[in-house]
């Protein structure tokens, strides 16, 4: 990305293609569907946390992805920075296949939906969770996404 002055003086970001061996990608806009796909059946990912000074931290996570919503457990360090800052990037672990969406994690309340979400992570990772004895569970709903 290179800078430039706008008219009244002010430095504008513009917009530039990467540089991979030797050559420029073409932007793709690639289709939700895409995107969707492979977070459904990802079996990793990785979520990035502020911590209240405000240093990140990352982990793995396991997680479900239903209706648009990435639904993940924790009961790390990741759990105690969401209290505080519920921001999140959530992304593959993929990195031929790039997935990265952004939002606000939430706390699960409501029992039925927590209830479905346990049964998806129980199929998905033939685990035997019980939501009763579940610390943390979160969600999130992206508000921009990045695939490539």
């Amino acid at each position: 990305m290179e800078a430039h002055t706008g008219p009244h003086g002010s430095v504008n970001p513009e917009p530039g293609q990467p540089c991979m061996f030797g050559g420029h990608l073409d932007p793709v806009r690639l289709p939700w569907k895409w995107a969707t796909e492979r977070l459904t059946r990802a079996r990793n990912y990785w979520i990035a946390t502020t911590r209240p000074n405000g240093q990140p931290h990352s982990r793995p996570v396991w997680g479900v992805w239903l209706d648009d919503t990435f639904y993940f457990s924790t009961g790390s360090l990741a759990a105690q920075n969401l209290a505080s800052n519920p921001a999140i990037t959530v992304h593959l672990e993929s990195g031929s296949e790039v997935v990265i969406i952004e939002g606000v994690a939430e706390q699960i309340t409501d029992v039925s939906l927590l209830e479905q979400v346990i049964g998806m992570y129980n199929a998905k990772y033939r685990w035997d969770a019980d939501p009763n004895d579940l610390q943390k569970s979160e969600r999130e709903s992206p508000r921009d996404s990045s695939g490539g």
